[in-house]
């Protein structure tokens, strides 16, 4: 019996074929776990993003270019899976700051209290929309390399200025929402 190829897999994935999904899943999850490894240098984080690349896969199933190869398609999708989570942590650190202690990491429940959570919540809320009250000139630079995870040259084209502006309004931008921020 010849093994189905990925491709004739994913054809029959996206007509519903559970089972053949799975068994693109079970082909491709231990070097997609590798990759997501290599990336992260986490293997808890790189299982959880190994599942989220999976439901992405399955979701966009459909849009899969049957005359390219599957693996690398994957690997982009679990990719931009990596790039979702570096922007989220970029977001906590830029609301949270820089963690400058190192058992502050090790954590035994990371499950937030409901309390804590509400007032997570509530935080993020100012912070939304003490940005939004940024000037444009300001809070586009500050979105696309704080948020967005762009270099300053790569929002500094993105705007059509330099490098350096972009470095300026984002510092500035800061000055502004700690100020915003700091005030009760």
């Amino acid at each position: 019996m010849t093994a189905d190829t990925d491709e004739a897999l994913v054809r029959r994935a996206a007509a519903g074929d559970e089972p053949a999904f799975g068994q693109l899943m079970r082909r491709h999850k231990e070097g997609l776990y590798r990759f997501l490894r290599r990336l992260t240098g986490d293997p808890e984080e790189a299982h959880d993003l190994l599942q989220d690349s999976f439901v992405a896969i399955w979701r966009n199933l459909g849009s899969f270019d049957a005359d390219r190869p599957f693996l690398p398609w994957a690997q982009r999708i679990a990719l931009n899976k990596v790039r979702d989570a570096a922007r989220r942590r970029a977001v906590r650190r830029f609301l949270l700051g820089p963690s400058r202690d190192a058992e502050t990491l090790q954590v035994a429940d990371t499950a937030a209290l409901p309390d804590v959570e509400t007032a997570d919540r509530q935080e993020l809320a100012r912070l939304d929309r003490a940005i939004a009250d940024l000037p444009l000139a300001l809070r586009a630079p500050l979105v696309l390399t704080a948020i967005e995870g762009l270099s300053q040259a790569e929002a500094g084209v993105r705007l059509g200025i330099s490098a350096k502006a972009v470095e300026t309004k984002v510092a500035r931008a800061r000055r502004i929402l700690t100020g915003i921020l700091d005030r009760v």
